[in-house]
């Protein structure tokens, strides 16, 4: 079966781009483009990333950033990849321990980088650090009688876990992403649904908000209540490895 060519921007990604032998020697490569792209997002947030800021972090003319990169939408698929860290190291253990340390890790990495979230959701994994993630998650799940598509399935449920757990985050503390209309806190999370709820219509509802349940940021954002939701999600987990068996 003949070689599949691999889409451009994913043969950057892995060092499968073949270079010319002939020209000038690059006085760049990507991985110091990416880094200076990624050092704008965290401080501009995403909307400073333009080819022509990128290009002037590297002190280079904002065409040549085009030889190393086809596009910004390239530039940011690969800084997508790029800005994530190693997964936890996975040593052969109990794996539910090591997902709820996964998760974890997961959800503060986009919290300390909160552009992340607008581009995971666009774009499916496809780079070596993204990858690494969802291998290990994988081999987490080796020895439970799971197959491939569970396992994998269960990796997209936790990582929509901790992105949805992150965005939760910023969206009530106020550090949404620059140019968000993201509503600025608890409090007024609570006040503007007081305005428009109908107690006829939302009974339960309207009561949490009449007992302040939105007030207090630490009832979302505290870690007790994520480590509730991801109990949950493991709980089923477990249960369906045990209809597995059964």
């Amino acid at each position: 079966m003949a070689e599949r060519r691999l889409p451009p921007v994913v043969a950057r990604m892995w060092g499968r781009e073949t270079t010319p032998r002939h020209g000038p020697r690059p006085s760049l490569d990507l991985a110091r483009i990416v880094a200076a792209a990624i050092h704008v997002a965290d401080r501009d947030g995403l909307e400073g990333v333009k080819m022509s800021s990128v290009a002037a972090e590297v002190a280079m003319a904002t065409m040549s950033l085009y030889r190393y990169v086809g596009s910004k939408d390239e530039l940011l698929i690969v800084m997508a990849d790029a800005a994530v860290p190693e997964p936890p190291a996975y040593d052969g253990g109990n794996w539910r321990a090591y997902l709820t340390g996964w998760t974890r890790a997961n959800r503060d990495f986009l919290l300390g980088r909160p552009w992340l979230l607008a581009l995971n959701q666009h774009t499916p994994p496809t780079g070596p650090r993204s990858l690494r993630w969802l291998d290990r998650a994988l081999a987490a799940l080796a020895g439970t009688g799971l197959g491939y598509g569970e396992r994998i399935n269960i990796a997209v449920a936790l990582t929509n876990y901790a992105a949805r757990q992150a965005a939760m985050v910023h969206a009530m503390t106020g550090t949404a992403t620059a140019g968000s209309e993201a509503i600025a806190g608890l409090t007024e999370y609570g006040d503007i649904l007081g305005e428009v709820l109908d107690p006829e219509g939302y009974p339960e509802l309207t009561a949490a908000v009449r007992e302040n349940a939105f007030g207090s940021a630490d009832q979302w954002i505290d870690d007790a209540d994520f480590t509730f939701g991801l109990n949950l999600l493991l709980d089923g987990i477990q249960a369906l490895m045990t209809r597995g068996r059964d």
